[in-house]
């Protein structure tokens, strides 16, 4: 089998926006998002500029604007990023009363949590497992940060895949989710867990969790300290040179006010080789970009050139998958996966 077709397989099956998000609870979370980004503009005051997250260059030009807040394009590396953004406080405080986050966790992540597991979290599973197969990682004790409503780490734990599995949360209602599926749970932030209160673990996870973060050099900088030497640190994050943001700019839904750090392949690689890593895999396994951009076209919020018409409009059932799986095996999905060993 060829490497393309290696990478198409590994996306999955087919998935649609409606099946992560009910319709009818968007208005709802709309509502919501718009009241957490309005606290945030209560104290933009305290919002900080930053070189680039990735590389620490100075030099930058400006993406776009959204919400009111200023997107930058690295000059080195082409991450874009939020500049100025909330300090670590503001961040905090965000996260901690956001109206959206509760949303999700009382209606959206309950309404969808079975379309999560069989086409998310299993194919993660199977993924993860994967990697460490081919890279000789030993399935000990398997780090989850951020887990979110714990089903990836339900199910890791359910497996039996790893001797272990541990999740660390922060979020009250959200280690309270993780313990309701049978997950042990370490209430805390993973800044503030020292390496000598938790064995070395084997291998790390953390699923779309680096971009919201300050300072993500944070994450990984501690994730080597928290990995047995030879350990397995896998991050999954939107991939800032992507397909649709590269179509939608702005209009993007990556672009919002929680995602601070937009990587790209090389630049997340980048950040991980100079923190002690050495990069094992990298791949773009996304599903929703076509779908993504013939939505906005559609509600003529893009032009489309005759072939991307052809493609995303006119011949959309017969084309539209097998493109998707076009720009997911050739590192072109707005969904990055990246694979590193600490070295």
């Amino acid at each position: 089998m060829s490497s393309l077709e290696n990478q198409v397989g590994e996306i999955g099956a087919r998935l649609t926006e409606a099946e992560l998000c009910p319709a009818d609870l968007l208005a709802g979370q709309e509502a919501a998002f718009a009241r957490d980004i309005a606290r945030l503009h209560e104290r933009s005051g305290e919002f900080v500029a930053v070189d680039c997250p990735a590389c620490g260059g100075a030099a930058s030009a400006l993406a776009f604007e959204k919400y009111g807040f200023a997107f930058r394009s690295c000059a080195a590396c082409k991450t874009i990023y939020m500049s100025p953004r909330p300090s670590p406080a503001v961040m905090s405080d965000y996260y901690s009363n956001s109206e959206n986050y509760a949303y999700w966790a009382a209606h959206i992540f309950p309404a969808s949590e079975t379309s999560r597991r069989e086409k998310i979290h299993k194919p993660w599973l199977e993924r993860v497992t994967g990697i460490c197969d081919r890279h000789g990682i030993a399935r000990g004790t398997l780090l989850e940060i951020g887990p979110g409503f714990g089903t990836f780490a339900a199910l890791a734990t359910q497996s039996g895949r790893f001797e272990r599995v541990i999740a660390v949360e922060p979020t009250p209602e959200m280690a309270a989710a993780c313990r309701a599926r049978g997950v042990q749970v370490i209430e805390r932030r993973i800044e503030d867990i020292s390496a000598a209160e938790l064995s070395a673990a084997d291998v790390i996870v953390s699923f779309e969790v680096i971009e919201h973060l300050f300072d993500p050099k944070d994450l990984v900088r501690q994730a080597a300290r928290l990995l047995k030497p030879g350990g397995l640190l896998v991050l999954s994050c939107p991939n800032g040179l992507g397909f649709d943001i590269c179509m939608l700019g702005a209009g993007s839904q990556a672009i919002d006010a929680e995602h601070v750090n937009l990587f790209n392949p090389q630049s997340l690689g980048g950040l991980l080789e100079v923190s002690g890593f050495a990069v094992l895999e990298t791949t773009t396994p996304g599903r929703l970009d076509t779908e993504i951009v013939r939505d906005a076209a559609l509600a003529g919020a893009v032009s489309l050139d005759p072939f991307m018409r052809r493609v995303l409009i006119e011949e959309w059932d017969r084309l539209g998958w097998p493109f998707q799986q076009f720009i997911a095996a050739n590192g072109l999905s707005s969904h990055l996966w990246i694979a590193a060993r600490r070295l």
